[in-house]
């Protein structure tokens, strides 16, 4: 059934309601659960550091903390709802085809940034904590490690964010070669500039050391040549 224009924007503004309530409670849940988060996100430091001490440099420092965590939490649990509310919206304007071919990008882009953030929780935090660790306690001068909390967080979440966005590659490849932007001979072709820049930026985006980069890098060549077995073949 066709909708007016009112009806759309009627629908538009119940679905924005709705995730934005939704937001609210999860904000709400993520306040209350805010300790457990930040215990979970140190477990990688205190795992491989016995000695693990951190700071609040000011008296603020726990409640933006708290504060952030909850948005964190939110923001988590409110993105599967708002992807859904958009397909809801945009789905019956789209041909079956159309369907078939976006509906797998909203599925697999939220999997696809868990598994990235996962791979750097569980493999690359005690690689990169490790190194930071040794080369602080490391000098010569006697010295004591007890890093800024905020700082932490700050890092760690920054790079879950960078593995979850790096590991959205195979989905731009081949959206690039649906569209016909990019063919699947010109993306073989180009493997080794792609290489090229994907070492570039993983020794952008990551901490300066080479098991971080070689980390970053490995996997989202991996994905690369994954993503060329779901391309079109050139006609």
């Amino acid at each position: 059934m066709k909708m007016t224009l009112m009806q759309h924007f009627a629908e538009l503004k119940r679905r924005i309601l709705w995730t934005v309530l939704v937001f609210l409670f999860a904000f709400c849940f993520g306040w209350i659960i805010a300790p457990y988060t930040e215990t979970f996100l140190l477990t990688p430091l205190v795992n491989i550091w016995d000695d693990a001490t951190l700071l609040y440099t000011g008296l603020t420092d726990g409640l933006m903390i708290q504060f952030s965590l909850a948005t964190l939490v939110a923001l988590l649990m409110t993105t599967p709802v708002c992807l859904w509310h958009i397909w809801a919206y945009i789905a019956p304007g789209l041909h079956k085809k159309e369907q078939n071919f976006i509906l797998p990008i909203f599925l697999l882009s939220p999997l696809l940034f868990i598994v990235g953030a996962c791979f750097a929780f569980y493999v690359l935090f005690p690689f990169v904590f490790k190194f930071f660790i040794d080369l602080n306690e490391n000098v010569f001068v006697p010295t004591v490690l007890m890093p800024a909390i905020t700082g932490y967080l700050s890092f760690s979440i920054g790079l879950l964010k960078i593995f979850g966005i790096a590991f959205q590659l195979p989905l731009v490849v081949v959206l690039l070669n649906r569209v016909g932007v990019l063919s699947k001979s010109v993306a073989i072709k180009s493997r080794r500039y792609v290489l090229v820049c994907i070492f570039i930026m993983a020794a952008v985006l990551t901490p300066p050391d080479i098991v971080s980069q070689i980390l970053l890098a490995v996997p989202m060549w991996l994905l690369f040549e994954i993503s060329l077995l779901f391309m079109k073949k050139d006609v």
